[in-house]
């Protein structure tokens, strides 16, 4: 018996938000000063170093478990199966349904709830609940899927990485450019067929590291105190990844039995452009080897970070022929990797 994903799907939102949007905001620094350059040089010197032009923001009346069921009908489609048997649902999320232009997070009941209510499954037996696990919570569901199906106490799951980022980010902040919003599924079921996933690697570092990511009041000291955004020590978080995301890689590749030669894809959390290719440089080094053309697709580029939704959206895109140069094919050695707020890193080494 091996464990593969059988089905993909994503949502991503309509609404468009170039960076020229950015150009009336008032970016102030963290102790509320303002900053001494015009907005375009901020833009600009963003996205050099992100690489975002543009992100996705989800339409007004649409929550994250909306986003989230609107992946998993396609995934769920994609698969061929009949949501009835579906054994677990594992939705993975940071701050769960946040209104538009309101401030209050709401998780009751929780997004796998609401989500298979809207997928009318009827089933007592098909179990949903949530993951909080910053960004790495998509690959972190498809691991405790792995081990549902291994322990026997499931033959599928539909494993979600749903967010609206766009809903909790301070406008005075400039680090509110990343973040954006959208959804990816995938059904991940006990087969008879040869690959799926090889190997695992899950790590949290939390003596010094768990608040490098949290919730803290705007840059504008202006506003209400009380409430609070998505906030990022970004030079530590780039620094922790560089240095941790390639070993956790290097691991679970080790422990797969396959060698670096072999892999066709590396798809990482689509955090940072210039952060995800200098994980990918040290990755690559660990081997002394060199990075092959085209083996680290990008979605950053026009849909920004949407938190746990990056890596599944990433490779329902690349598994439906929309990203130029890149394609999967039946047999193919991939690499999934995270890390996020928590601070946790994860990778799988999967074979299609």
């Amino acid at each position: 018996m091996n464990i593969k994903i059988t089905g993909t799907g994503s949502y991503i939102p309509s609404t468009v938000e170039k960076n020229t949007a950015f150009h009336n905001h008032v970016f102030l620094n963290t102790d509320g000063s303002e900053i001494n350059s015009p907005n375009e040089v901020i833009v600009e010197k963003f996205k050099e170093i992100t690489g975002i032009a543009e992100r996705r923001y989800a339409k007004n009346h649409l929550n994250s478990s909306d986003l989230g069921f609107f992946a998993a009908e396609k995934a769920i489609e994609d698969a061929k199966i009949d949501p009835e048997t579906i054994d677990y649902i594992i939705v993975a999320h940071n701050f769960g349904d946040v209104k538009y232009n309101t401030i209050q997070s709401d998780m009751l009941p929780s997004l796998a709830s609401r989500i298979k209510h809207s997928l009318r499954i009827k089933n007592p037996k098909c179990i949903a609940y949530d993951i909080l696990f910053g960004c790495p919570g998509w690959v972190e569901g498809v691991i405790q899927a792995k081990a549902f199906i291994k322990a026997g106490m499931a033959k599928r799951c539909l494993v979600i990485g749903t967010e609206t980022l766009s809903r909790v980010t301070d406008k005075h902040d400039r680090d509110a450019m990343i973040f954006s919003d959208g959804a990816g599924a995938t059904i991940v079921e006990a087969t008879k067929e040869e690959g799926g996933i090889l190997a695992h690697e899950t790590a949290s570092f939390t003596y010094d590291e768990a608040y490098y990511l949290f919730f803290g009041k705007s840059n504008n000291p202006q506003l209400d105190k009380d409430t609070r955004y998505i906030k990022m020590d970004g030079r530590k978080i780039y620094e922790f990844a560089l240095t941790q995301v390639p070993q956790a890689m290097k691991t679970c590749l080790d422990n797969s039995g396959f060698g670096i030669k072999d892999v066709k894809k590396i798809f990482i959390h689509q955090a940072n452009e210039k952060m995800d290719e200098a994980i990918l440089k040290r990755f690559y080094r660990l081997y002394k080897t060199e990075i092959p053309k085209n083996i680290m697709p990008m979605s950053i580029q026009k849909l920004g970070n949407s938190s746990v939704a990056t890596v599944p959206t990433l490779l329902d895109l690349v598994k439906r022929n929309q990203l130029e140069n890149h394609n999967l094919n039946k047999g193919d050695i991939v690499i999934f990797a995270s890390v996020g707020a928590g601070m946790h890193i994860n990778a799988i080494t999967y074979q299609f």
